[in-house]
C-alpha cells in the first residue's frame, strides 16, 4: 500500500513467558472486525479522475490545494485510494469492474516526496497494493514527537478488502505511522510504515496485548517502577494509564487500541514541574539488569 511493511513484534517472543498473573478477559473481542466509520470520505468523483485517466504518474500535476496541510495531504491521499484496486488473476474479488480500478494509483503516487518515490519506484509502489480492492482509513491521529521540526507524524489504521484465490473477498487490517514534510511549498508524505494485524494471537497468548498488563509486567515486574497504578482512562480507542513511580516521579502511558483489540504503546510521559514531558523507557533493559 505504498508502505514499508513491518513484521509483527510479539512481546512474549522477546523474552520467556512471564509468569506474573495478568487480567483475564472475554477473548471474543479479539476476533471481531471493525464497525468504525471511514475517515477517507472526501469526495473524488469522475470529474476529478477524468483528466488523469490516460496520464502516467510523471505527467500528473496535482492542485496544491490537496496538500496545504499534513492532515489534508493524508486524508486526500487515502480518499483517492479508497476505491483503487489491484486485483490479480490469483487474487480475485467482486464482479466486473471494482471501484475506480487502477486509475487512482499514479495520482496517489504524486502525494509522495521525491525521495520516497525514489526509494519506492512506481512499479514497486503499485505492487504493494497487490490483491487490494478497497481501502478504508478508520483511525487517524497525530502523535507527539520530541523533534519540533517535524511537520507531522500520524498514527493510522486501515481496513482493506482483498481478493483471494477462491474469489471470496476478505477483510484485512493494518496499523502504522505516516509522516509528512514540506516540499515545494506543499506537504507530502515522506514515510509510510504499516504492520498487519493478527486476529488469532492476542486471544491465545497472554498479557502482551493489553495495556494494563503491559504496564504491570514490563514497568512493574521487570522495572520495579510502580508504586501505585491509577485507574485507566479511556477515550474512544485511546487508553491512558498513569502510575506513581517508586523513584518519586509520575508516569503516563498512552496506548491506541486496534481493531483486533490489541493495545499499542504510542507514547510515554514523565511529569516535570507539573507538566507532562515525553520520555522513553525501554523495559527490556530492566530484564537484562535482572538477569
Amino acid at each position: 500500500m505504498g508502505a514499508e511493511f513491518q513484521k509483527q513484534q510479539h512481546r512474549d517472543a522477546m523474552i520467556k513467558e512471564d509468569n506474573t498473573a495478568y487480567n483475564t478477559y472475554d477473548i471474543e473481542r479479539f476476533f471481531r472486525p471493525s464497525c468504525r466509520s471511514v475517515l477517507n470520505n472526501r469526495l473524488f468523483d469522475y470529474h476529478f479522475f477524468n483528466p488523469y485517466i490516460d496520464k502516467k504518474y510523471n505527467e500528473i500535476i496535482l492542485p496544491t490545494s490537496l496538500m496545504i496541510s499534513p492532515e489534508d495531504t493524508i486524508l486526500n491521499y487515502f480518499s483517492i485510494l479508497r476505491e483503487a484496486e489491484n486485483l490479480t488473476d490469483n487474487l480475485v474479488a467482486g464482479c466486473g469492474t471494482v471501484g475506480e480500478a487502477r486509475i487512482p494509483f499514479p495520482i496517489a503516487f504524486n502525494f509522495l516526496t521525491t525521495d520516497y518515490q525514489q526509494k519506492h519506484p512506481y512499479p514497486k509502489y503499485l505492487s504493494s497494493f497487490k490483491g487490494i480492492a478497497h481501502t478504508n482509513l478508520i483511525k487517524f491521529k497525530q502523535i507527539p514527537t520530541k523533534n519540533p521540526s517535524e511537520h507531522g507524524r500520524y498514527f493510522v489504521e486501515l481496513e482493506t478488502i482483498n481478493g483471494s484465490p477462491t474469489g471470496v473477498s476478505r477483510f484485512e487490517y493494518y496499523y502504522g505511522y505516516i509522516s509528512t514534510t514540506k516540499e515545494n511549498n506543499v506537504y507530502k508524505i515522506d514515510t509510510i510504515s504499516l504492520t498487519g494485524e493478527d486476529f488469532l494471537c492476542a486471544a491465545y497468548h497472554g498479557w502482551a496485548h493489553t495495556g494494563e498488563d503491559i504496564v504491570d509486567v514490563e514497568y512493574g515486574h521487570w522495572c520495579n517502577l510502580i508504586k501505585k497504578k491509577m485507574p485507566t482512562k479511556k477515550d474512544g480507542y485511546v487508553k491512558t494509564i498513569e502510575i506513581i513511580g517508586t523513584d518519586g516521579n509520575d508516569y503516563r502511558f498512552v496506548f491506541f487500541q486496534l481493531t483486533n483489540d490489541t493495545d499499542i504503546l504510542i507514547s510515554q510521559y514523565i511529569k516535570k514541574n507539573g507538566a507532562w514531558e515525553l520520555t522513553e523507557i525501554d523495559p527490556r533493559k530492566c530484564v537484562k539488569n535482572i538477569e
